[in-house]
């Protein structure tokens, strides 16, 4: 099995639509730090697992200097947006999603 990690960081605002009042359901930005994890069991034709480049767009591309609400189908949570990611892109089993030093989301599919 092949193994590679992608990490970036993405700076986009957001705000939560909770079920109870907190200072999150107010705008606010972050600069999340993003790690992928993809696999595969054989390397494509280019020899990839994926092309780094391409992940990237995928993602940052996608989220960089956004309001989150405005361009995800779903609450931004930092677990929402971990489960997206991994969604995103086929060979990848994993992300994690850090919107401060002290509060990081992970995402593994079974």
């Amino acid at each position: 099995m092949y193994y590679i990690e992608k990490t970036f960081e993405i700076s986009a605002s957001h705000h939560l639509n909770l079920s109870y009042e907190s200072k999150c359901t107010r705008v606010h930005g972050h600069n999340w730090h993003v790690k992928v994890y993809c696999k595969a069991k054989a390397l494509n034709k280019d020899g990839m697992v994926a092309d780094f480049g391409i992940i990237k767009e995928s993602i940052h591309g996608r989220l960089d200097h956004t309001d989150l609400n405005e361009v995800l189908p779903f609450n931004p949570t930092a677990e929402n947006i971990a489960r997206w990611i991994t969604e995103q892109i086929p060979t990848c089993y994993k992300a994690t999603v850090q919107e401060s030093d002290n509060n990081i989301a992970t995402y593994e599919e079974d």
